[in-house]
């Protein structure tokens, strides 16, 4: 199921928009409820776009799921 989410937040912040749903879809990525291709497409970027600006969020590259990675693996 998708669906839009709005969320109103004080305009003093100096966050973009970009950041909002970097900062959503990376914390959804470290609780395993997205893939990280799910996570990128939300974002905008590409899967490895994605994974490479994870540590700017706090969010670890390796914390992804043991399937994930053997598909990647494969995908080599």
């Amino acid at each position: 199921m998708n669906g839009v989410v709005e969320v109103k937040l004080p305009t003093d912040l100096g966050i973009s928009d970009f950041e909002v749903k970097m900062i959503v879809a990376s914390k959804l990525f470290e609780q395993g409820k997205l893939l990280s291709v799910q996570a990128a497409e939300i974002v905008g970027l590409s899967k490895r776009a994605f994974l490479e600006l994870l540590g700017k969020y706090g969010v670890s590259v390796f914390g992804y799921r043991a399937e994930e990675l053997e598909k990647d693996l494969k995908n080599l």
